[in-house]
Formats: C-alpha cells, structure tokens, sequence
C-alpha cells in the first residue's frame, strides 16, 4: 500500500467529506494509479480540476503519482488566464454554450432568458449529454457527479443550488457571465435566435387587445414564437433586476 497527500482549494472541497475539507491529508492506494483517477476516486470530477500541482510541479491527468507525493488540486480558473503554470484542459470557452441535463429545465430557460446559447431536453441520456458537450464544446451542467467524470467531458460543472433562481446566479458567478448577458436575444422554448419583424407582417396572429397596444415584435427563427414587451416581459425585467441587479 502506497501513501500520497492531497489538499484540495476553493469549491473543490464541496465534493469531499467534511472531515477532509479544508485541510492537507494523507490518501492510501495500491498499484499504478493516475493523478485523475485518485482525485476521481474521491469525488472530484476531473471537469472541476484546472491545476494539479505534484511536489510543486504542474502535471497532467495522465501523471502517474508516487508514494509520498504531495498534491495540490485547484479548481477551473474560466476568467484566469494560467497558462504559465500548465493548466490542464482546452483553452477557456470564450463563446460560451452551456447543455443541461434533464433535472435543470428551469435553469435552461433562465439561461436563454439572458442570451446563452443552452441546449436542454428532458429525454438527453448521459451518453448524449457527454458526446455533445464534446463535439459542440459546450458546458455541461448537471447535478450528476457521475456524468462528470466521463472522459468525452472537458468543460462541466456540477451544479450546487437547488433552486432555480440561486442556480441562475451561481452559473453567472462561476463562469463570469455578468459581462456578456443580452437579454431577450433568445427564444425561452427552443433556444433559436430573435429578429425583429413588423407588425404588418403577423398582424393575423396577434389577440385583438396586443394588435391594439403594441407596436413592436421579435420572432423565433425557429418555432415562430411571438414575443412582445407586454406584462410577461415586464415581469422578466423585474425578475433579472431582483436576481441579477440588471437594469433594463
């Protein structure tokens, strides 16, 4: 039996035992293991992990550790750039695309609400979710530890909140979104982009009482949808004011 010591930073330690929280403390493992696979072994999904430090040295997931070997395991930096030490994953998503599994459906509207592109159905199995997390780059968010681990995921977090409102928040902090919300640029149904269009043009569509007091639209690309700042819009205004302090 071999012996390493880990420390775990920041919310990584979200994932461990209490009595491991916070602290320097010795791990027992047996044969040739990985670096990746021993942070696994402990719950930590590897799409947490932005920096792995062995004796003080930047290594890969790949690095197969030695008895007494010191560890240090730091979560992702998505606003830091940290290349010089040899950060671990992909370079940053800069076009920020997010896909959600089946348990976050109300995030994923509120997440169009404010302009990301998000992909959700409640029928996705986590075969699906991991292939097109891979081959769209896009960010998995789930509260499934699990589905964190497969190795098709590089860019993925697990979700903490449980509401959907305190999930909207903690997504916008993690990934510093507050930069690049632009809000009512998506349809909230499927995810496609808005365009203005004339009123002329869909009049034939419009309840008699929106024809009368409305005069500007936007419509999905895709499904059609209608939208106009009527009392649903207003009540989105205020709810990204109270959640987001944004100022519409």
């Amino acid at each position: 039996m071999s012996q390493i010591h880990f420390r775990f930073y920041a919310e990584l330690n979200d994932f461990l035992p209490i009595s491991l929280r916070q602290i320097r403390f010795l791990h027992d493992y047996s044969g040739s293991a990985s670096v990746k696979h021993l942070v696994e072994s402990l719950n930590v999904p590897h799409t947490e992990v932005d920096l792995i430090l062995v004796n003080g040295r930047s290594v890969g997931f790949n690095h197969l550790v030695k008895d007494g070997n010191e560890i240090s395991v730091y979560p992702v930096f998505e606003s830091l750039d940290i290349s010089a030490v040899g950060r671990l994953r992909p370079t940053p998503l800069r076009d920020t695309k997010f896909i959600l599994d089946t348990h976050l459906g109300q995030l994923a509207t509120y997440l169009r609400l404010i302009g990301f592109d998000t992909l959700y159905r409640n029928d996705y199995r986590d075969p699906e979710l991991a292939q097109i997390s891979s081959l769209e780059s896009r960010i998995l968010l789930t509260k499934d530890r699990g589905l964190l681990k497969r190795n098709l995921v590089t860019h993925g977090y697990c979700v903490r909140s449980r509401y959907p409102r305190d999930q909207l928040v903690e997504v916008v902090k993690r990934f510093d979104l507050s930069g690049s919300i632009q809000p009512f640029k998506r349809c909230l149904r499927c995810n496609s982009l808005l365009e203005p269009v004339e009123k002329e043009k869909i009049a034939h569509r419009l309840p008699a009482n929106t024809r009368r007091y409305y005069d500007e639209f936007t419509t999905c690309v895709g499904c059609q949808q209608l939208y106009w700042p009527g009392s649903h819009y207003q009540r989105m205004c205020r709810f990204l004011k109270e959640v987001l302090d944004l100022e519409l």
